[in-house]
């Protein structure tokens, strides 16, 4: 679908309520909106959660030379990727946050002079919105899961090493 104005979905919503609306589509649509902006936050929160969990991440490579989780580039390059590696699946689940918070409701009304068909494309458009912000939320979280086990093991394999 071609890059349009949100003018034109305004028009096509002012369409719809040209008659006194339903309270069931006004319900429905509430419903939905309330549903998107709840999917909207725990992306947002997701994003904030990855960017603390990635700077807590980088700590064994900028730590003081002396703390428990520093490591030498030089003599310890090996846990030094590990470290690193870590945080690829943080990257990855900030990327489907991202994405997630993205998504729109899209629809075209084009062509339809029914409003009733134009109310369930405006339904379609946000059960799909709502459809694909859930999925990439869910690979979000299991992304950080990763990382954050990821993360964790690293910093026991740092211990372990300074340790033996």
């Amino acid at each position: 679908m071609a890059n349009r104005s949100f003018r034109t979905r305004l028009r096509a919503f002012q369409a719809m309520r040209s008659d006194p609306p339903d309270p069931g589509f006004v319900a429905d649509l509430e419903f939905l909106e309330n549903r998107d902006v709840d999917l909207s936050i725990r992306l947002g929160a997701m994003l904030g959660f990855n960017a603390l969990l990635i700077t807590i991440g980088t700590h064994p490579i900028s730590a003081s030379p002396g703390a428990p989780l520093s490591l030498d580039a030089a003599s310890r390059s090996g846990l030094v990727l590990f470290s690193i590696l870590g945080l690829l699946p943080l990257v990855i689940s900030c990327f489907f946050a991202l994405r997630g918070l993205l998504v729109g409701e899209e629809f075209d009304s084009e062509g339809i002079a029914d409003d009733d068909a134009a109310r369930q494309r405006l339904f379609a458009a946000f059960i799909h919105s709502i459809d694909v912000q859930s999925h990439l939320l869910a690979l979000a979280i299991r992304w950080t899961m990763a990382g954050g086990a990821l993360t964790l093991v690293c910093w026991a394999a740092i211990l372990h090493d300074k340790m033996g």
